[in-house]
């Protein structure tokens, strides 16, 4: 009776308090007891580990190797560099990109042009951030939507692509520029710990037939699955710091 008695005394006084506090001071004898028990019974073993799975890849391929030479002549005729040009890095193992372009000029017949461009974006596993897989595929949401949402892009559209890394996914579109409509396409693919990120498009100038759409996603999934390739197999790696020998 004693015992009931307190019980009651205690809900009604719960019952005058603000529920955060109810959570926090108010539960029953029975769990109060149980709540004791398991506190004292813990150990440091139960805690969960801050590991996480290492990442695969360690360093990047030189990115302007990552497309073979018949691969750009067919996409980019009359290409300008044939190696590619470069933008700069402040770390090559961890972020790349390398563009392409020419114009195909047939006089009175008009003149075709053409832009590739290839980005790799690298993630190490970090305990307090995730695995470098799972942080590379938000960066790779995070690309299909940049892609989708470009400035003055039309008829935009997205369809899965498959035979392309862990996952991928083409976004195509037209956009207006210099005055003539381009046809893109765009291959955001993550092989494990490594997102690619690849454009192709082009156009016709002096009333030459541009490209579709179609033609550019074909184009563009050839060339990504190169680029996926080239981060399998380590291709022109570029070292990382442990790879580099320390003067003795």
């Amino acid at each position: 009776m004693h015992r009931s008695a307190s019980r009651l005394t205690r809900i009604l006084a719960c019952a005058a308090v603000p529920v955060m506090l109810v959570v926090a001071g108010c539960s029953s004898d029975e769990s109060d007891s149980k709540g004791d028990a398991d506190a004292s019974s813990a150990s440091p073993s139960a805690e969960p580990s801050a590991t996480v799975p290492p990442a695969k890849y360690s360093g990047l391929p030189d990115v302007c190797k990552t497309i073979g030479g018949k691969t750009i002549g067919s996409l980019v005729p009359k290409v300008k560099v044939k190696g590619g040009t470069a933008s700069k890095s402040t770390d090559v193992t961890s972020r790349s990109r390398c563009s392409w372009n020419g114009l195909d000029d047939n006089g009175v017949k008009g003149s075709q042009y053409r832009w590739l461009d290839v980005s790799l974006m690298r993630y190490d596993s970090d305990a307090s951030l995730g695995s470098g897989a799972a942080r590379a595929g938000e960066y790779y949401t995070k690309e299909i939507a940049s892609a989708r949402g470009t400035e003055g892009a039309k008829d935009v559209k997205t369809a899965a692509a498959s035979g392309i890394g862990d996952q991928a996914t083409t976004v195509t579109y037209t956009l207006k520029k210099t005055g003539e409509d381009f046809a893109y396409a765009t291959v955001v693919a993550r092989t494990e710990n490594v997102v690619v990120t690849l454009t192709y498009n082009g156009t016709g100038y002096a009333g030459a037939k541009s490209p579709g759409v179609g033609e550019m996603s074909e184009g563009a999934v050839k060339a990504a699955k190169e680029a996926v390739t080239a981060i399998a197999d380590g291709a022109g790696q570029v070292p990382t710091a442990e790879d580099t020998p320390k003067a003795s």
